[in-house]
């Protein structure tokens, strides 16, 4: 375990180690597990950049709006699902089944996006991720397992549906909200192809749209740009702002994650058995 755990961290340890580091003293090499000349000039830089500031900013206002849309909408449409009564209730199921194994394919994708007008706009982000098929059967799983007599009871004082919903089954299924939550969130913030194949206007596109584009190559420059030639030639280079980007984007979910991991694990649990 130690030395799987090993092979898994050490990339990450090392370029952060790497990004801390003087661009002259890591080419020489010899810098594996701490950084040899510290230095911050890096991500003084990559935060002088305007871009990676705005690229940030539609990250995480997509995270947040279209993990709490998108919980929001599957948990309502979930709930229903959970009714056995609800007519026309298991052939709702079979469709919603066959779609989590067959797509219709990216170019019909782009070409109802298109159509729908949502090319190249913010919601692009925000509408196709409302639903997700497979976060709803977990949710209806979720759901079925509440006792019905909270509902009764609820019925016979007066509450209708959404008080119900809104006032006793989301306040106890919170474990799941935040399983389902952090899949979304996840998602959200690590998803860069919907800001390359979607969004054409550079000051709508995501932080790992953005990252892409730094590593593909388009932006190796660009973020050095402005500097003294003596602190460019030293202490930063492209790859060196290349590393501390990495490091940005990468270091907000990695924060999270571990707060959020023991729902994960329940979340699959109680989704991999459907009754």
């Amino acid at each position: 375990m130690a030395v799987i755990c090993f092979i898994t961290l050490y990339p990450v340890w090392n370029m952060a180690v790497l990004s801390f580091n003087e661009s002259m003293d890591t080419m020489m090499g010899g810098v594996y597990i701490i950084p040899r000349k510290p230095t911050l000039e890096s991500y003084r830089i990559v935060f002088l950049d305007k871009a990676i500031i705005r690229a940030f900013n539609i990250t995480i206002w997509r995270t947040v709006i279209g993990t709490f849309s998108s919980v929001f909408f599957t948990s309502m449409v979930a709930y229903a699902f959970s009714k056995r009564y609800i007519l026309g209730n298991k052939v709702y199921l079979l469709i919603g089944t066959v779609t989590m194994f067959f797509g219709g394919g990216l170019i019909p994708y782009f070409i109802v996006l298109r159509s729908l007008k949502l090319y190249d706009t913010f919601l692009v982000y925000i509408i196709p991720g409302l639903f997700n098929f497979f976060n709803c059967i977990i949710f209806m799983t979720f759901f079925r397992e509440l006792p019905a007599s909270l509902e009764e009871s609820a019925k016979i004082d007066g509450a209708n549906d959404f008080k119900i919903f809104f006032s006793i089954v989301i306040p106890l299924s919170m474990p799941i909200v935040a399983a389902i939550s952090l899949f979304n969130g996840v998602g959200h913030w690590n998803d860069f192809f919907s800001g390359v194949m979607f969004i054409n206007n550079p000051d709508l596109q995501p932080i790992q749209t953005f990252l892409y584009r730094v590593i593909a190559g388009s932006s190796q420059t660009r973020s050095i740009v402005g500097m003294p030639a003596g602190v460019a030639a030293q202490a930063v280079s492209s790859q060196s702002v290349k590393l501390a980007t990495m490091m940005i984007t990468t270091a907000p979910i990695i924060c999270v994650y571990p707060f959020l991991q023991r729902y994960f694990v329940k979340g699959v649990m109680i989704g991999a058995i459907q009754r």
